[in-house]
């Protein structure tokens, strides 16, 4: 039986991934080949670099049409480019090589020779320019994709931002019945997908213990009547519920999802309860994406200390769907 390869973007090369990435093959065994696309020459150079030893086969995409992948090497797809890499911090100088990787995972998405992506962590300030707000929005506009959604996925508890990369004083104006009606429907129907049960979401108010002493107040006008609307429609959603009290114990144990009004009103609580035991999982898109829950942490790079957990848990994902 053939397994679909899951493809992995490097990501910057002056970053902890490859740590991780090495942690995570090392003495693991998974079903899906595994393919790594990125610069051969920061492979060699990270290998040696963390005395980490294993085959190197390089590949194309025509390996994998033949399906000609064997996880007893490190498959990779070098990136090649005419810039040079900047080994010694995270830099512009790295944009082409990362738009080229991603060039190279979508054009074998596109083609339908796996469903499966996982990308390593990318500068936002230096590969996005302001033109976009974070990966999320980068990947859903590149393919297509307008509706979609960011769920940190835990089997325990999983939550989605309302609005994601956003500065907070442009929050309220996203803060729209549309915009809660398709996170909660992406939510849902991921659950049914990959879960095979519709989850319980308690979604989240803007204010303060969902209050305002202004005019407007969201929670009364646009968060309340949605929750009331979507319950109509057959979804188990329930609130609004106050921010500071939803990840108490024994409140956050009645739900599977917490759908927040903004990243990190969902994104503190939930690092500080699972740590690296979480990814972040692309809703909405015509294929799964995947990123572990952290950055480049460039400050670490080369000391060998970094968690590989939530790369672990992306790959196993993956690897069972």
């Amino acid at each position: 039986m053939s397994y679909n390869p899951i493809l992995i973007v490097a990501g910057e090369p002056n970053s902890i991934f490859l740590e991780i990435f090495f942690k995570a093959i090392k003495n693991k065994k998974y079903k899906s080949p595994l393919v790594l696309i990125g610069s051969l020459k920061v492979l060699k150079f990270q290998m040696k670099k963390l005395n980490f030893n294993k085959k190197i086969k390089l590949i194309n995409i025509e390996d994998i049409k033949l399906n000609k992948l064997s996880n007893n090497f490190i498959n990779i797809i070098d990136v090649n480019y005419k810039s040079k890499i900047n080994f010694g911090k995270i830099s512009k100088k790295s944009n082409l090589y990362i738009k080229k990787s991603f060039e190279i995972a979508f054009e074998i998405l596109k083609s339908r020779l796996t469903h499966k992506l996982i990308n390593g962590p990318i500068s936002k300030k230096n590969f996005l320019n302001k033109k976009f707000p974070g990966i999320t929005e980068y990947i859903a506009n590149k393919v297509g994709t307008k509706k979609y959604a960011m769920l940190i996925y835990n089997k325990n508890l999983s939550v989605c931002p309302l609005t994601t990369h956003i500065p907070l004083k442009k929050v309220a104006k996203k803060i729209t019945k549309k915009n809660i009606h398709d996170k909660v429907s992406l939510i849902t129907s991921f659950y049914k997908k990959y879960r095979s049960f519709k989850p319980k979401i308690a979604i989240l108010g803007l204010n303060p213990h969902c209050e305002s002493t202004d005019k407007y107040n969201e929670d009364e006008k646009i968060i309340k009547p949605s929750i009331k609307y979507l319950a109509r429609l057959g979804y188990r959603v329930t609130g609004p519920h106050s921010a500071d009290t939803i990840f108490l114990k024994q409140n956050r144990k009645k739900y599977d999802v917490i759908l927040g009004m903004y990243h990190d009103q969902v994104l503190t609580p939930m690092k500080t309860l699972f740590e690296y035991d979480a990814i972040n999982i692309t809703l909405g898109l015509p294929f799964i994406r995947i990123s572990p829950d952290h950055g480049p942490n460039e400050e670490m790079v080369g000391k060998n200390l970094s968690n590989p957990a939530s790369l672990i848990h992306a790959i196993n994902f993956l690897d069972k769907n």
